[in-house]
């Protein structure tokens, strides 16, 4: 039955001190109260149109009239209305102030003074808006610090900096009032033509979420609200293709894709997700309640808000074509559970406010949603007495947005990120006189910084329509690195070809520099963008999986000229390596390593850094191969004489190599059998046995040979970065609980089945140093409320010491 309030249409009542000055007594002024108790006062108080308010957003075009393309099918995403208009009654978010235009650190924080002072003081309730900004390599803004994109991230296998990291970002946008960030990514890539691989942290779910979980908990202790998207589906679009309709079985659903969102929901507190554009099975995210309401809320305990994707909700009328008009796409997404429109109010707003009085609405739907939004603001402080005397730039912010802080944590991430692929004993080179005479660097890569940084980094985002401005902070080139690195060296430099494009007539300079050359260093891979303007990044899917344009026929052409070669790979996504690995000296692969992505690249090729980063993402054999992932049943690994086809990878997931080594001993578990509810603990010890320091990533994999369904053949369930000094070992101990054995069953219902499992220690999915087995014994169990979802690990490296890691 529809209901409507007693209130839905009743006059305002008249505010003590005027316009936005409420009174001192009401009680969602007052911080001594219960969260619950100052939004249902607040909720009482409010008309419909209120509340309806409290669900939108407005995106204005402030800093400049030529507003980048940024978001799929922008032109329609934006509503005709005047700011006056759009805050009538309220407002729910604050879209994007410092990241659609160029605008300085004190314009941008005045704006969002500005702003908010008007919401403030000119609206009845003086209620101010959450804003939000993109934050995927840092604060999507001019001059913030880029960096490496969330497939480097994974590619460190270290959270703890990863935290660290986003707890950067969220002081940087916590200091000029950003109160949201539209990050992590957290899909499991399925497809590396996907053109959004670059923002993903790789395809392991576990990988994924413990990294996602990390970023959450460092952005949300600085008091920035994370955004876990896209909610779900969205990275198995078919043939890789943006935005592809998803086809997708319940089970992979369960078992691969959702994982991360629980993970961060459950473990680290995640605040708000964003649903995906995608349709699974025909079915929208953003009007699917059994995902939004049923799984979200119901199941996992989720009790923040849940924001649209930029357009979804339009999108269920204009392209998935499941609702007749804009207001029916608003009431399908109110019902499903979806609380704020992003990025402008288009399909709530006044039709939403027509179909609650029309009586097509519940109004509850209304209310519901509403308190989520008012509980966000409450529990911000936003709704706290002299909130607003605080707008502007803190005083304990920093001058920049790129501090010397902010740049050495980007500096850590982008050394760690790094992997060695392969290598012939060339690297590293040495420094001084110990570095060859004479070092040519060509590939389009080499001196163009923009290919160290994603497609939602500022420069890449929004600065291609902004030459004036350029990149907006410094970012050396590979080449500035090296010429800064080997000073003793004589340096030449030839682009050989663009990043994309047919035009192979520059190639020939790069072979006659190479020829006169002692080393050649040959850097090519992707130019990030947006929606076809770049080879990565959303909008920017691969056709197939060789290097764009005519690389290939450049790092070909380089090879072929005898003189060692040094191939560095800097990608957004896995790229087909295999025609030049057994004759490149060395190869090194970047996924993207912002700013200070020269400079950690130079340290590698010298040795001043070593190399310690692990493949999150395998690297394919070939171009034109099915594209596939490690998480895979047996009948997708291998031909073995089924198929013409062998998707076997160049390099497997969890692969890198180290300028040391390091040996695996005495691996066991505690006991050989557990109950289904029971835990195990697994330990083995790692010994660098090389003569410089070296991180080793430990791997603790699992294997279900006997199962009531399909089973990957091999899947991670825990790791640990392990820093190591040369002649050292240290001690590792895993502790597995039998839920982290659960699987989708047959009544799809995730179960802990009886029956052998068997663990293996490794330094990849390939490279398995050590198994054991033990019984899971009992009755088959369904997860209870709050299952187990991770592997804690102990590291200790010397007696009575232990570091807890993840």
């Amino acid at each position: 039955m529809t209901h409507t309030s007693a209130r839905t249409n009743e006059a305002p009542r008249d505010l003590p001190g005027g316009e936005g000055d409420t009174a001192a007594t009401d009680p969602w002024r007052d911080p001594s109260l219960p969260v619950a108790r100052r939004v249902d006062s607040l909720l009482r108080a409010m008309t419909l149109a209120e509340k309806v308010a409290q669900l939108g957003s407005v995106w204005l075009e402030f800093g400049g009239e030529n507003i980048s393309n940024v978001a799929p099918m922008q032109d329609i995403l934006a509503a005709d209305k005047s700011w006056e208009d759009a805050r009538r009654d309220g407002l729910g978010q604050l879209t994007r102030v410092f990241g659609t235009a160029p605008v300085s650190l004190e314009a941008g924080a005045a704006r969002v003074a500005e702003l908010q002072q008007d919401l403030v003081t000119k609206t009845r309730l003086g209620i101010p808006a959450i804003v939000h900004e993109e934050c995927l390599t840092g604060f999507t803004t001019l001059g913030a610090t880029v960096y490496p994109t969330a497939l480097a991230w994974a590619a460190t296998f270290n959270p703890s900096l990863l935290e660290t990291m986003a707890a950067a970002i969220g002081r940087d946008m916590a200091a000029v009032g950003v109160q949201q960030g539209l990050s992590p990514v957290l899909d499991v890539v399925r497809d590396y033509r996907w053109g959004r691989v670059e923002e993903t942290m790789g395809e392991d779910p576990y990988l994924v979420g413990v990294m996602g979980s990390a970023y959450v908990r460092g952005l949300q202790g600085a008091g920035v609200i994370a955004t876990l998207k896209h909610f779900a589906g969205y990275s198995v679009s078919r043939a890789g293709r943006n935005h592809a309709p998803v086809s997708l079985g319940r089970r992979e659903f369960h078992d691969v894709i959702l994982p991360p969102f629980e993970m961060a929901i459950r473990l680290a507190g995640a605040r708000s997700v964003m649903n995906s554009y995608a349709d699974v099975d025909g079915i929208p995210a953003g009007a699917d309640r059994s995902l939004l309401t049923g799984l979200l809320r119901d199941e996992w305990g989720f009790d923040g808000i849940v924001v649209s994707d930029y357009g979804a909700i339009t999108f269920l009328h204009t392209m998935h074509r499941v609702a007749p008009d804009l207001g029916d796409a608003g009431r399908q997404a109110l019902e499903a559970g979806l609380d704020v429109e992003l990025p402008d109010t288009i399909c709530y707003g006044d039709r939403l406010v027509e179909l609650v009085e029309s009586g097509a609405v519940d109004e509850n739907l209304v209310d519901r949603a509403a308190a989520r939004v008012l509980r966000q603001k409450v529990e911000l402080g936003m709704l706290d007495p002299g909130w607003s005397d605080h707008l502007g730039i803190s005083a304990d912010a920093d001058a920049t947005f790129d501090s010397p802080g902010n740049r050495a944590i980007a500096r850590d991430v982008a050394e760690q990120s790094i992997i060695l692929l392969a290598n012939s004993g060339a690297l590293p080179l040495g420094t001084g006189t110990a570095a060859p005479r004479r070092i040519t660097v060509v590939g389009p890569c080499a001196d163009d910084p923009q290919t160290f940084m994603g497609c939602y980094s500022y420069p890449n985002h929004v600065l291609g329509d902004y030459p004036e401005v350029g990149l907006g902070l410094d970012v050396p080139s590979m080449l500035d690195a090296v010429l800064l690195e080997f000073p003793d060296s004589r340096i030449s430099f030839t682009k050989g070809c663009d990043v994309r494009g047919d035009d192979s007539s520059t190639i020939a300079d790069a072979v006659t520099a190479a020829e006169e050359a002692d080393l050649c260093v040959v850097a090519v891979g992707d130019r990030a963008g947006l929606f076809g303007r770049g080879t990565s990044g959303e909008g920017c899917d691969a056709l197939d999986l060789a290097l764009p344009g005519v690389q290939g026929q450049l790092v070909d052409a380089v090879l072929a000229t005898g003189t060692p070669t040094v191939v560095v790979v800097v990608s957004g996504r896995p790229y087909a390596l295999d025609p030049y690995v057994d004759r490149a000296a060395a190869v090194v692969q970047a996924f993207m390593p912002g700013v200070e992505g020269g400079s950690a690249l130079a340290g590698v090729l010298s040795g001043r850094v070593a190399p310690s980063g692990r493949l999150p993402v395998q690297i394919p054999r070939t171009g034109t191969g099915q594209p596939s992932t490690y998480l895979q049943a047996p009948l997708a690994i291998g031909a073995d004489g089924i198929s013409s086809l062998d998707p076997t990878p160049l390099f497997p997931f969890g692969y890198g190599l180290s300028y040391t080594r390091f040996e695996y001993s005495n691996f066991h578990v505690d006991r050989e059998v557990v109950a289904t509810d029971g835990l195990v603990r697994a330990s083995v010890d790692v010994a660098n046995v090389g003569d410089r320091a070296g991180d080793e990533v430990v791997q603790l994999y699992l294997t279900d040979p006997v199962a009531e369904v399909v089973r990957p053949v091999i899947q991670l369930v825990g790791f640990a970065r392990v820093p190591l000094p040369p002649g050292k070992t240290a001690h590792i101990e895993f502790e597995l609980h039998a839920d982290r054995t659960a699987f989708t069953g047959v009544d799809l219902r995730r179960v802990v089945e009886p029956g052998d499992i068997n663990l293996m220690i490794g330094a990849s999915a390939d490279d398995i140093r050590a198994t054991a087995t033990f019984t899971v014994s009992g009755p088959r169990r369904i997860l209870g409320p709050d299952p187990v979802l991770m592997t804690p690990v102990t590291i200790n490296d010397q007696p009575q010491e232990k570091t807890t890691s993840t």
